[in-house]
């Protein structure tokens, strides 16, 4: 049994590995997000061309991308990759919790009617490590609160490459008799 096999997940809740040929796939649940992004008043977060299919390319060469089943069907994509994420070098108005080595979630989209997503996402996320970094859009309100819900702190704001300003939250896990986040 591998590790990430092992991960426990809500009853009919699975993760797995995207592949080159799950780009159609991963392009459909980011577009279904997008709709659900702008329906929940934040229209900015995710222009039209983002993220560019080259992006969700790359995230899947690296082995970085994942889709998330519901039953057997797929209901989320997002990618999980180790940092140091460049955009994550400076942050304004605050501090990260720690400097350790850390992975970030980018990218989280999930279809229509599909609630949970992210909770079983950090859940999978952090069998694999104990610091997650995140960031969302200043308009992406179900984003923050789940954040929030899920014992992310807010560290302050981050500067993408083209200059917008994104929240900036970090999850640190330490493994003992139960799960303990600061």
């Amino acid at each position: 049994m591998t590790k990430e096999s092992a991960v426990k997940l809500p009853a009919g809740r699975t993760v797995r590995r995207a592949v080159k040929d799950d780009l159609p796939l991963v392009m459909r649940l980011i577009q279904q997000g997008r709709a659900k992004m702008i329906a929940a008043g934040n229209p900015h977060q995710w222009p039209p061309a983002y993220p560019p299919v080259e992006k969700i390319a790359e995230d899947i060469a690296r082995g970085g991308s994942y889709l998330l089943y519901e039953d057997g069907l797929p209901v989320a994509t997002f990618a999980f990759l180790p940092g140091p994420d460049p955009t994550y070098s400076h942050i304004e108005g605050g501090s990260w919790l720690d400097d350790r080595p850390y992975h970030v979630i980018h990218r989280v989209a999930s279809a229509e009617g599909v609630h949970g997503v992210m909770a079983d996402i950090v859940s999978y996320c952090s069998a694999f490590t104990s610091s997650i970094r995140v960031d969302t859009h200043a308009d992406n309100r179900p984003m923050q609160a789940a954040l929030s819900r899920l014992g992310f702190v807010y560290c302050g704001v981050i500067r993408l490459e083209n200059g917008d300003g994104r929240r900036a939250y970090q999850r640190i896990c330490v493994q003992m008799e139960k799960s303990c986040c600061v």
